[in-house]
């Protein structure tokens, strides 16, 4: 038995930090229902690449799901979402803040309905505050979260983050707020509203950045691959190819030392500690870039390897996918789609020894379970489906 099995989640998100959530659900069992736009559907199946008109961006966060198309501006449609509303566990939106009171769905609205559903909405900015009506994307959020100002080459403009990390934070945020929200209703069998903001969880993932500003009032800028309180712990060259080293305390300095032959370093008065190695970043630099670039990176990393000393290549997408650990941990897995066939995505990074997760059926092609829903679910004849239909409906 998957671990949530039998938790009904109504699906009402869009793009990437609401369906990121729902994914979570559903890869550990929940029934998501995916409710889209007829015709249009999800604005991310308009987003490429391309694969038989199937965009590969929509199959990679939708899994496990189904699919119905729902008008809700129409009077039907609404009906048909209050009936959906009142067999439901959790109902999750990603709209600008506003948007589902006017549709008459606002958590006050749903909770009459349901007074155990967990409504869960996570939005750019919050349901409260002076930013709350403004519309967000995740290169909006990095820039106004501060992520971007601390990204990026030392002295060099801010960077956005390459991965969408606004949403996806955002996404994870709201499925364990979801997760946390469902086992209290177990405890105490009341529902209850959840709102994620994506600026709250850029602000939540800023760590040290943070940290460092409070205590010593400095602002923390772009440093390149450094740590900014971890030292050697950033990129080098070797003589063939860029390497990463984390050498993180200074037992791991003692070892690296011993290693490349330079004990002299262990005790050199400014390397004794992690704060000294700091303190004294472009000394440390130039001691170890020398090192490294006596021979190659295959060299070095076979050597790190076998004295536990943190170290990677930078590894580009292509040599992600191939790597031996991660195909042993199950993290590139492929699904039969039935319009694209063979479909490689990447897997479920949470691993549960007994209740396991499982990708059991690919992204849903727009639509494909209204008629079930409507027949099976809701009890609608073959009449009154087709009549939705000519409607508008579905």
């Amino acid at each position: 038995m998957l671990p949530l099995e039998n938790v009904k989640v109504l699906d009402l998100t869009r793009v990437l930090s609401g369906p990121y959530a729902t994914m979570i659900l559903a890869d550990m069992g929940a029934d998501v229902l995916k409710i889209e736009m007829p015709k249009i559907g999800d604005d991310s199946r308009a987003y490429g690449p391309f694969i038989n008109g199937e965009s590969a961006y929509f199959m990679s966060i939708n899994r496990n799901k189904r699919s119905m198309t729902l008008n809700l501006k129409t009077e039907e449609g609404k009906e048909i979402l209050r009936k959906l509303i009142k067999e439901a566990d959790v109902i999750v939106e990603n709209y600008k803040p506003g948007t589902m009171e006017k549709l008459g769905f606002g958590y006050e609205e749903i909770k009459k309905m349901n007074d155990r559903i967990i409504y869960a909405a996570c939005s750019g900015f919050g349901h409260s505050g002076p930013y709350s009506k403004r519309p967000a994307y995740d290169a909006i959020v990095q820039a106004m979260g501060g992520i971007m100002s601390i990204t990026g080459p030392e002295s060099g403009e801010p960077i956005r983050v390459g991965a969408s990390i606004g949403d996806i934070i955002a996404g994870i945020f709201t499925a364990v707020g979801i997760l946390t929200a469902l086992y209290n209703r177990e405890k105490t069998g009341k529902g209850q509203k959840i709102d994620v903001a994506m600026l709250d969880c850029q602000v939540a993932i800023l760590e040290n950045a943070i940290a460092r500003y409070l205590v010593s009032g400095e602002i923390p800028k772009p440093i390149g691959n450094r740590h900014p309180s971890i030292t050697p712990f950033e990129t080098f060259d070797t003589k063939d190819d860029k390497i990463m080293i984390a050498i993180g305390n200074d037992r791991l300095w003692a070892k690296f030392c011993s290693m490349v032959g330079r004990e002299e370093l262990i005790n050199d008065e400014r390397f004794v500690t992690n704060q000294l190695r700091t303190k004294n970043h472009k000394e440390i630099k130039e001691v170890v870039s020398e090192i490294l670039k006596a021979e190659t990176a295959d060299y070095w990393l076979e050597r790190f390897d076998k004295e536990d000393i943190p170290a990677t290549r930078i590894n580009t997408i292509d040599k992600v996918v191939s790597n031996p650990q991660v195909l042993a941990r199950d993290m590139i897995v492929s699904v039969d789609h039935p319009v694209v066939g063979d479909f490689k995505m990447a897997g479920i990074p949470v691993k549960l020894s007994e209740t396991p997760g499982e990708i059991r059926k690919p992204a849903p092609v727009l639509g494909e379970d209204t008629e079930d829903v409507l027949a099976n679910v809701l009890g609608y004849s073959k009449d009154e489906i087709e009549q939705l239909r000519e409607k508008g409906v579905i």
